[in-house]
């Protein structure tokens, strides 16, 4: 063969080895939000599935900001940012290597632990998530609503139920008041 006809053969291969790079980069991306860095609902919820099948102590955790707006209206959309991305670092640091976390949307986050035991405690990401965040230096009050469920409550352990439980467990504790992070 030439060389001709080894760059006409080789040419169709390479332009499809490059469109299917950028097809990887882009479904990486997409299961990941571009802000925080953490995992989407899609990438996350792949994930978790298989963790809180293969971990009896598996922790599912749901995180909502509380008054999220309001830092937007009066500080400005780089202000929430900030805070988003604070409140992405804390959960994922209280996660550890034994979890991970997402961002669903908006000022609502995800996480998933295979062993509650080797986080520092619900409590401790309670406080973590109430400390005040630091923008343009201004202190911005922060809070959030946790709720969670731990695997061994549920009578079979699928993730949709496990999230359920903890959505029900959040909203009993924004009905306790917001702030109040002595649950």
């Amino acid at each position: 063969m030439d060389t001709q006809t080894i760059a006409a053969a080789g040419l169709p291969a390479l332009w499809w080895a490059l469109h299917g790079g950028l097809l990887l980069r882009r479904l990486a991306t997409a299961r990941r939000d571009p802000l925080t860095g953490l995992h989407t609902r899609a990438g996350w919820t792949t994930r978790a599935d298989h963790l809180i099948a293969k971990h009896p102590s598996a922790l599912v955790v749901l995180v909502d900001l509380d008054d999220f707006k309001a830092i937007n209206d009066t500080h400005g959309h780089a202000a929430g940012d900030t805070v988003l991305t604070t409140t992405a670092q804390r959960l994922t640091d209280w996660c550890g290597r034994h979890g991970i976390a997402a961002r669903f949307g908006g000022d609502e986050f995800a996480a998933i632990v295979t062993d509650p035991a080797h986080t520092p405690g619900l409590y401790a990401l309670r406080t973590a998530l109430a400390e005040p965040v630091t923008h343009n230096r201004r202190t911005l009050r922060v809070s959030a609503s946790v709720g969670h469920c731990h695997r061994d409550q549920l009578p079979v352990p699928l993730l949709t139920d496990a999230l359920s439980a903890a959505d029900a467990s959040m909203y009993a504790s924004k009905g306790h008041g917001r702030r109040n992070n002595t649950r």
